[in-house]
């Protein structure tokens, strides 16, 4: 049989009927967060933003010296974010509201990973170098690491910086949720444990959020009626509570949805089923059976000489 055009079109069709006959059960994404993680409530009412956490968390995690001393609070309107040297950092923001001698009242907010109940890092991740570990952490294997950079662009609060100053043994470097001091010694996140004011507070997340809740019951004229981290991108281990809307300090809106659920959810359409890469290289080879004609007609002078 010649393999025309219509007959070519017509085996790839009649490949892809004949398997997708076979029935499968519809794919359903099932969350892999631990029950109740370890996490941090923020208060953002109490944070004074004397950068103490910026100073714990270098000193535990042994990263190199600031480019500005932590003494120094000017570098607190510069809106940074952390990058490969810096894990975590403080901003601070004015919302217009004012203390009574009319001064305008600045809101501190700390930014790190949210360590997600269902990271979009992880599930980005094709050789399994991240991890979301019992204790709330959102772990990175560097052994195994390829320094692809996929957790880069997967994150939707922008956190994973790559180590671009180390060409010999890149890493991809974030908050580590000091993990070991958690996991081996029972202690707290260095930030944690050396905030002068309690404005972190480490714990369960589930007596996290209600403390959180019980917090904002007891004064709805201080606080904004949201937790920030309950449900973004599925619920995260490190949660806030604000005196000002979360959309005027600097917080990164995101779907409260999950985002692997739609990632994983299409990748398994597309490829559970036979026919699905039967029909894809069956439309890419019509193209460039079709591309192949069009281009050898093109060549030919009128009157059908070459």
């Amino acid at each position: 049989m010649n393999l025309t055009r219509r007959n070519f079109f017509r085996l790839a069709g009649a490949a892809g009927a004949a398997a997708a006959i076979k029935e499968k059960p519809a794919y359903a994404w099932q969350s892999k967060a631990p029950p109740d993680p370890y996490g941090c409530l923020v208060d953002l009412t109490r944070c004074i933003g004397c950068r103490k956490c910026e100073a714990a968390c270098n000193r535990v995690n042994l990263l190199p010296p600031p480019d500005v001393s932590f003494d120094d609070q000017r570098v607190l309107d510069e809106k940074r974010r952390p990058d490969e040297r810096t894990y975590t950092v403080i901003n601070r923001y004015y919302s217009g509201k004012t203390d009574d001698r009319d001064q305008l009242i600045p809101t501190f907010v700390k930014v790190q990973c949210m360590h997600c109940q269902d990271p979009a890092c992880v599930s980005a991740c094709i050789v399994g170098a991240l991890s979301k570990k019992e204790n709330g952490a959102v772990h990175y294997d560097v052994s195994k690491c390829i320094g692809c950079r996929y957790c880069m662009v997967a994150c939707p609060f922008e956190i994973p910086a790559y180590d671009y100053h180390n060409p010999l043994t890149p890493e991809v470097r974030k908050c580590t949720f000091c993990y070991e001091r958690i996991s081996e010694q029972g202690g707290r996140p260095g930030c944690a444990a050396i905030c002068p004011v309690e404005a972190i507070t480490f714990g369960k997340r589930s007596t996290l959020l209600q403390l959180a809740k019980d917090r904002i019951k007891k004064n709805p004229a201080v606080y904004t009626d949201r937790i920030y981290g309950e449900k973004e991108a599925g619920g995260t281990s490190w949660l806030y509570i604000s005196a000002v809307p979360f959309e005027k300090t600097g917080f990164i809106p995101v779907p409260s949805e999950p985002l692997p659920k739609r990632s994983e959810s299409i990748q398994h359409s597309l490829f559970s089923y036979l026919w699905s890469p039967i029909a894809l290289y069956g439309i890419l080879g019509g193209i460039m059976w079709t591309s192949g004609k069009k281009g050898a007609g093109e060549k030919q002078a009128p009157g059908g000489e070459k």
